[in-house]
């Protein structure tokens, strides 16, 4: 893999603190200033890089509590989906529950909508009296209403607001019983349910075992059909319908249009699935299969490592959590041709808040866009949620006037929750030294200098 840009921020703030005479009694004189810093493009103006923060869970700490960013605790979160209001509805696999995330002013509230953590079940109900089997993947529709693959009881579960409350309800498949029979709610069968999306309409695309489904309502009713692939027949031809075949694809995400997208996981590519007549036609848009890699490119000369899901934005532009990299990726069309570009990633493994290559990710298992162009991505062996902006878009930390006490400079930082920031040192503006990390939490951030200042010196804090 190579580097592509400088992940410089947008904004640095300087402070300079000059002080004199006696250290024990020292005049203290400041300047605050703002230094933009550039950030390197691309020959290519589909990549920009990404910036991402953690906004619910805690690296490497499991659990099912509700609170308020790093105090909520997750369990293997394996989807997420992103509604119009700003709102991320997680899939907790391990713990067997439906959450929300809710922004609340800089913060982000989780709280449990449906099942119990820790009690595996197969019953409707509303709210904790509706349990789970490893859910696995949530979609969200234009009226608020969630759609749920609940992977290992075979159905599709729906998940509607009743006022404060949220009623489960099966659409489609029966617990415990395995197959891949198409039909009507219960007389239809799943092989293993993981990727789910939901298009304008209200029809709902099932990533299962080996084939593409589509759940039709008619009336009260839901019809499953195969659209494309053949349960218990792997592989990676492109075809039309039966001909085509897929090896466990995790992730669907569906256009306005209709087209399909899905992350062929097995395969480590991105294929399309087409609507032509009543027909569909499977073709691969990038990877290779049976090969894995890294690569940025067009087309099959891209690599990835275990893609688990794929979203699609307005634009038609794709966004890939590609697994086994720890990176996510951009799938731009371009004419005939689809171009992989990394926005984020590898980091080192784990929840490295960050810009670009400079962020870290366990296993990203699961990506949503929302309308504004913001990804949310579920961390499922890290147990974290983490949002990401486009680099040139995320907010500069503010510095706070500084003092000096004990003859030590000291100032505030303030930032949306969860960025991470460095902070550097000068005595001339050009030679910068590391003074200290922090990652910005709510309301103002204190930094007290590890040294005490010699003659002029000058402080910036930059997103990392």
């Amino acid at each position: 893999m190579s580097t592509k840009t400088s992940h410089h921020p947008r904004l640095a703030v300087v402070a300079e603190t000059k002080t004199m005479g006696n250290p024990a009694c020292q005049m203290v004189g400041t300047m605050i200033a703002l230094a933009l810093t550039a950030i390197q493009g691309l020959a290519q103006s589909v990549y920009s890089p990404y910036t991402f923060i953690t906004i619910a869970g805690k690296a490497g700490i499991t659990g099912s509590t509700d609170g308020t960013n790093s105090a909520a605790r997750l369990y293997v979160p394996s989807g997420v989906a992103a509604d119009t209001n700003g709102n991320v509805f997680v899939a907790d696999a391990g713990n067997n529950t439906i959450r929300k995330v809710t922004p609340v002013g800089a913060n982000w509230v989780v709280t449990t909508l449906a099942g119990r953590a820790g009690i595996s079940g197969d019953a409707d109900g509303t709210n904790s009296a509706a349990l789970y089997n490893s859910p696995y993947a949530v979609a969200v529709d234009s009226a608020d209403n969630l759609y749920v693959a609940d992977w290992l009881n075979y159905t599709i579960r729906k998940v509607t607001p009743v006022g404060t409350n949220w009623v489960v309800t099966t659409l489609a498949g029966k617990a415990g019983v395995r197959g891949s029979a198409d039909g009507t709610n219960s007389a239809a069968r799943f092989d293993g349910p993981e990727g789910l999306a939901v298009d304008s309409a209200g029809n709902l695309y099932v990533a299962d075992s080996a084939t593409i489904r589509k759940m039709t309502p008619v009336g009260t009713n839901w019809a499953v059909t195969t659209l494309a692939g053949r349960t218990g027949n792997t592989g990676s031809a492109d075809g039309t319908n039966g001909a085509a075949r897929f090896n466990s694809p995790a992730g669907v995400a569906v256009d306005s249009a209709g087209n399909l997208y899905v992350a062929d996981t097995g395969n480590n590519t991105i294929r399309k699935v087409t609507p032509v007549g009543t027909n569909w036609v499977v073709t691969t848009l990038a990877g290779r299969a049976g090969i894995s890699g890294d690569a940025d490119g067009t087309n099959s000369a891209a690599l990835y490592s275990i893609p688990g899901a794929v979203a699609v934005d307005s634009a038609g532009n794709l966004y890939v959590a590609d697994t086994g990299n720890g990176m996510i990726r951009k799938v731009t069309p371009m004419g005939t041709n689809w171009v992989v570009r990394t926005l984020a990633g590898p980091g080192l493994p784990g929840s490295l808040d960050g810009t670009g290559s400079a962020a870290g990710f366990f296993s990203p298992f699961s990506v949503a866009v929302d309308s504004a162009g913001n990804l949310y991505v579920a961390d499922f062996r890290d147990d974290t949620i983490r949002k990401g902006f486009p680099a040139g878009s995320v907010p500069a930390p503010i510095l706070r006037p500084p003092s000096l006490s004990a003859g030590r400079l000291g100032f505030g930082i303030s930032g949306l929750p969860g960025l991470a920031v460095k902070i550097e040192s000068s005595g001339d503006l050009s030679s910068w030294q590391l003074a200290g990390t922090s990652i910005l939490e709510g309301g103002t951030n204190y930094f007290v200098s590890p040294i005490q200042p010699q003659g002029a010196r000058f402080y910036r804090v930059q997103v990392r």
